[in-house]
């Protein structure tokens, strides 16, 4: 049972109130409502250990460690993973191979990791040595810098994951003989010399990431404890810095609400629909149990993935899909078939996936799911085995709209409809639909 998901803080509508930059960030967020479908990418010195994340670190987050800690003591856990700076050496790692084939399987965007709460820096920052081509470290390789690269010359948007907490650093962890939660481990209020060189550490990391490397799309901010209230990172000012060269940046603060969580990121979970965000959302979902590598992880089936997709994008949200490249740099092959077969299902149905927007009528437990765009509706319908060879569909759930022709959406084959009282009856063609999820193209 991971225990890393934290509650959402300031959930008060905020969607009603303007500031300087409501207007250009309203016209991006346009923008990233077409794009349905992002990829996310979790890594990190995690992958070379092979364990979920940085989370064992945290002593008071005892969930990272069962059923077996990655060491029988934490401190030893502790030195051991800092030192893997030495030993995580991922040459194989190919950002333009992997920047193809997430194009070539319909992410229009993707969100990298350069730095998870465990401080370790996967770009060439000047705030710190722990990092990608530091000193310690085996590879001398910009790596977010070869991602960005990659992904923009694929076409992709750009966006950059950083954790506002820092366990390495000795602004935030500062007190070696204490108990460590993954909250700094002093009152700020308290010593407010040694926060204040901690912020200026942020805003300067944050500055680097979204200034140095061309232009970013989405700062897609996690560590939602850290930023606010006691840990007050001074979010006024430093959306201020990242926005001189970045005017439209996206600002994605996690669960705190308010001016600077420009959308919504509910983690595992697709809201129900008394639960849709009344601002734009992102599901994030890991492709597996783990969001980055772990030898021996249990992946989800591709069906049950591009269900997840249209269950999300029908109900007006985008989705990031997650995994992670391995200690080498190498792409776990489970992630790569799906990525093939999201592809050859994406080649044939995303007509009705990017661009779209959701029927303002929706209802729990249906078995439609239906985006729309213009004057055509797209329908998709999940079936189970020995289906019936028709399929009804009620009037009320298109917004009692009148269909005046109808084609499957995978290969624009005419489909054989009838008209009645409450409901449209359609012939199921004779044949196979991939991963058994029939789509349908409706005229209205």
């Amino acid at each position: 049972m991971r225990g890393d998901i934290e509650l959402a803080k300031n959930t008060q509508n905020t969607a009603l109130e303007t500031y300087p930059e409501t207007d250009i960030i309203n016209q991006k967020l346009e923008w990233f409502q077409d794009q349905k479908l992002g990829v996310i990418f979790h890594w990190g010195l995690y992958a070379e250990a092979g364990i979920v994340e940085s989370w064992q670190l945290s002593e008071a987050d005892e969930w990272a460690r069962e059923p077996v800690a990655w060491r029988d003591n934490i401190k030893d856990l502790q030195r051991d993973y800092w030192n893997l700076i030495e030993d995580f050496n991922p040459t194989e790692f190919d950002a333009k191979e992997l920047a193809r084939r997430c194009k070539e399987a319909g992410f229009k965007y993707m969100i990298f990791t350069t730095k998870h709460h465990d401080g370790f820096h996967l770009w060439d920052t000047k705030e710190s040595d722990y990092k990608i081509g530091g000193p310690r470290s085996p590879l001398k390789r910009d790596l977010y810098g070869e991602v960005v690269e990659a992904f923009r010359a694929e076409g992709l948007g750009i966006g950059a994951y950083y954790s506002k907490a820092d366990w390495y650093s000795p602004y935030y962890w500062s007190k070696p003989d204490t108990i460590k939660g993954r909250r700094a481990d002093y009152d700020p209020a308290e010593d407010p010399e040694l926060w204040d060189k901690y912020v200026n550490f942020v805003h300067n990391e944050l500055v680097e990431i979204t200034r140095d490397y061309g232009p970013v799309d989405i700062l897609w901010l996690d560590g939602g404890w850290c930023g606010m209230g006691r840990e007050d990172l001074r979010m006024d000012e430093v959306a201020e810095k990242v926005r001189q060269t970045n005017p439209d940046l996206l600002i994605v603060d996690r669960m705190m609400g308010g001016r600077h969580e420009n959308y919504v990121t509910p983690e595992r979970k697709i809201p129900a629909v008394s639960e849709i965000p009344n601002k734009p959302w992102e599901s994030n979902i890991p492709i597996a149990d783990d969001w980055g590598y772990t030898p021996d992880d249990d992946y989800k089936s591709s069906r049950d993935l591009i269900i997840n997709v249209i269950d999300v994008v029908s109900k007006g949200g985008n989705i990031i899909l997650g995994f992670g490249p391995d200690g080498k740099g190498i792409i776990p092959k489970p992630s790569l078939d799906f990525l093939e077969d999201l592809s050859s299902w994406m080649k044939k149905n995303s007509e009705g996936i990017y661009d779209t927007r959701a029927l303002s009528y929706q209802i729990d437990n249906r078995k439609w799911f239906i985006t729309q765009k213009d004057d055509t509706l797209y329908a998709y319908y999940p079936l189970e085995k020995n289906s019936d060879a028709t399929l009804i569909l009620l009037k009320k759930d298109i917004e009692n709209r009148m269909i005046k022709e109808i084609q499957t959406l995978d290969d624009g084959q005419p489909v054989i409809f009838e008209s009645e009282t409450e409901s449209y009856i359609l012939q199921l063609p004779k044949r196979s639909f991939d991963w058994e999820i029939a789509t349908f193209k409706f005229k209205i």
